[in-house]
């Protein structure tokens, strides 16, 4: 035994700090540090309160790095680990089409995808490039991304909202060399047509004439794959567990969306941590009513199927009327949610369907504590499992035993094992504050900071691979962080630890903010609205508004000469924009505040927010049922307010 002030750890527990990299001295400091700042005797009161949660952590974490370390050694990829599970029980249903009720068993979703790869193969795609997919959720998009995997061949899966020059950058930033869009998207993909390259090969799944698919330059591409032979393909890369597998796209602080690296060592991570941390079983059925292009639908989500053998229903598009009907059709026992999911539950009317479902666990993040309780308690939910966690990330955490609000937890007694930390920023400026070594400051419990994660490029759970774009990845990573010659990743979150270790996310960074789910770029949606205004100033801003998840969007428009006309501003934002990074709100201005480098000033506008009382400029409310923007006066601001007005 080694004791230190009255912190005692066993010769297993220093064993277990090796297996995860952790010198034993660093966390015997780290402790006694605990122990002295909380005062002595107040450091066995967290022990007590935490030591039940902690050893889980621990262990679900060592679940996670030993499979990691097994895999790692075996050269596996998401595709051999998937055709292992296919092959353990062929004839149970993997992933269910809730719009039809089509139902892809393991062995039909592994000959699918076999097709897509011998498809590849046949059309000469080689390992390393890349096909971008733009298509509705559908167990297709499944195949298609795993069947390219198999040889070596990276999808990009692209937002089926974008439109225009958002689609074209996500598209080409990724250096696609075939383009796959669903028939339902066909005319956004002739919007752009033009505009694509012409060395790019096109193909088309879904109904659609002949003559329309002639117009698009598009090949069939469920003729192709008919053809196709169901054959495992042959395996003619050296991919391995630490290698591309996919892009998914994630708006920053960079204006347009970055494609993410996702390798199979990271989509395998996201997969195993969920099942264990929360507690899933084999025999449950997954509800997945979010995208497939964003990593929680398609990770979280389907990679309990491909990872884990779990039935998956797979939801076009959250409907809040229809969720708990889903639910009891389909036997659910796990649903998937954000945080705006739970609340659009709770606005529907109380139908008696809404109890008799078996869900017992719903996996997500954003769910704010007031909705929390409303919701477990409303629809029966025993366990609530909120996560926090990026795509490119390394630093996630997870609420394993249910503490309302909190969004993770990082030990206090062994805060090394897992090393990630909050770091004190400038408010203003978003910058680290270092101490007088260069080092980042450590927040204590109850200061907010940003989360940062200590990267190791060669433990699969503290890798960092970035983006597509090798530029983007300079404002994600920070020197000396820890110690001297380190390096960590910057979450760009704001979150705040308390002293028993949960943590709560407060604010998002940079220039971004989140609503509906998504990460909405200022900066993209400033540039889209003024080609729109003909080169105007606009500056776009979140905005909190009491009782709803995440800040609506708002811009301030320049406009000098008096001549903004919001209903056909309105009518152009709806063919550029998707629904989310619709301004919210608008403020009409003589002109918008810049500084000497024509840098826009968005400090006041963010502190007077949507409030016509702080401001004679003209304010405008996005009234999307009366199909338009409407002049918000005191009377509709109050309304807001006082939650009478839907968002």
């Amino acid at each position: 035994m080694r004791t230190l002030a009255g912190a005692t750890l066993s010769l297993g527990s220093l064993g277990l700090l090796r297996l995860f990299g952790v010198p034993w001295s660093w966390s015997l400091a780290a402790s006694l540090g605990v122990y002295l700042g909380t005062g002595g005797w107040h450091y066995f009161y967290i022990v007590l309160r935490t030591a039940k949660r902690d050893l889980k952590g621990l262990y679900v974490l060592l679940r996670v790095k030993l499979a990691l370390r097994r895999h790692l050694r075996a050269g596996s990829t998401i595709p051999s680990i998937f055709s292992e599970t296919a092959r353990a029980h062929p004839d149970e249903p993997a992933l269910i089409y809730e719009a039809t009720g089509e139902v892809w068993t393991f062995a039909q979703l592994e000959h699918r995808s076999n097709a897509v790869g011998q498809w590849a193969l046949a059309w000469g795609l080689a390992p390393g490039e890349v096909a971008a997919i733009f298509m509705e959720s559908h167990p297709l998009m499944v195949a298609l991304w795993l069947g390219l995997a198999k040889v070596g061949v990276e999808a990009a899966l692209i937002n089926f909202n974008l439109r225009r020059d958002a689609l074209l950058h996500c598209v080409s930033v990724c250096g696609a060399r075939v383009f796959i869009f669903g028939a339902e998207l066909a005319d956004a993909v002739e919007e752009v047509s033009d505009s694509l390259s012409k060395a790019m090969v096109r193909f088309c799944t879904g109904d659609i004439s002949p003559g329309r698919l002639a117009a698009l330059g598009a090949e069939p591409l469920d003729v192709l794959l008919a053809s196709a032979s169901h054959v495992h393909p042959p395996r003619t890369h050296h991919k391995g567990f630490n290698d591309r597998l996919f892009y998914i796209y994630t708006s920053g602080t960079t204006g347009l969306p970055k494609a993410a690296i996702v390798v199979h060592s990271r989509y395998y991570r996201i997969a195993a941590f969920g099942y264990h941390a929360f507690g899933m079983r084999p025999d449950d059925i997954v509800y997945d009513c979010l995208p497939l292009y964003h990593s929680a639908g398609n990770i979280m989500g389907v990679g309990q199927c491909l990872v884990n053998g779990l039935t998956v229903v797979i939801k076009k598009k959250f409907s809040a009327s229809r969720f708990w009907d889903d639910c009891v059709k389909y036997n659910c026992t796990v649903v998937q949610y954000i945080g705006e999911i739970c609340r659009y539950l709770l606005s529907q009317p109380s139908r008696e369907v809404e109890r008799q479902h078996r869900v017992r666990l719903a996996v997500g993040n954003g769910l704010r504590p007031s909705v929390w309780e409303a919701f477990t308690q409303r629809f029966n939910i025993k366990q609530v499992g909120e996560f926090y966690g990026a795509t490119e990330c390394n630093c996630s955490i997870a609420n394993m035993d249910g503490k309302v609000g909190a969004c993770g937890f990082n030990s206090r007694i062994l805060p090394n094992v897992y090393p990630i930390r909050l770091v004190k920023v400038n408010e203003e400026t978003m910058e680290l504050i270092r101490d007088r070594s260069g080092l980042c400051v450590s927040c204590r419990p109850g200061e907010p900071g940003l989360l940062v994660g200590r990267i190791n490029q060669q433990d699969p759970l503290r890798r960092f691979d970035g983006y597509a774009n090798e530029s983007a990845n300079t404002k994600k990573i920070a020197y000396n962080v820890f110690k001297k010659g380190d390096s960590a990743y910057l979450s760009g979150d704001v979150l705040e630890m308390d002293e028993l270790g949960y943590m709560y996310f407060k604010d998002r960074s940079g220039d971004t903010f989140r609503w509906r789910g998504e990460n909405v770029s200022t900066t993209e949606v400033e540039g889209t609205l003024s080609t729109i205004l003909g080169q105007t100033d606009v500056a776009v801003y979140g905005v909190p508004v009491p009782g709803v998840e995440g800040k609506a969007g708002m811009a301030a428009i320049a406009d000098g000469d008096g001549r903004f006309d919001q209903e056909r501003f309105y009518r152009e934002i709806l063919k550029v924009l998707p629904p989310y990074a619709r301004p919210v709100f608008l403020r009409i201005s003589p002109q918008v505040d810049t500084t000497g480098t024509f840098k826009i000033q968005k400090t006041r506008l963010q502190k007077e927010g949507f409030d016509p009382r702080h401001s004679s400029d003209r304010i405008f409310f996005l009234a999307a049922r009366a199909g338009g923007y409407k002049t918000l006066d005191e009377e509709l601001y109050s309304a807001i307010i006082g939650g009478k007005v839907p968002l």
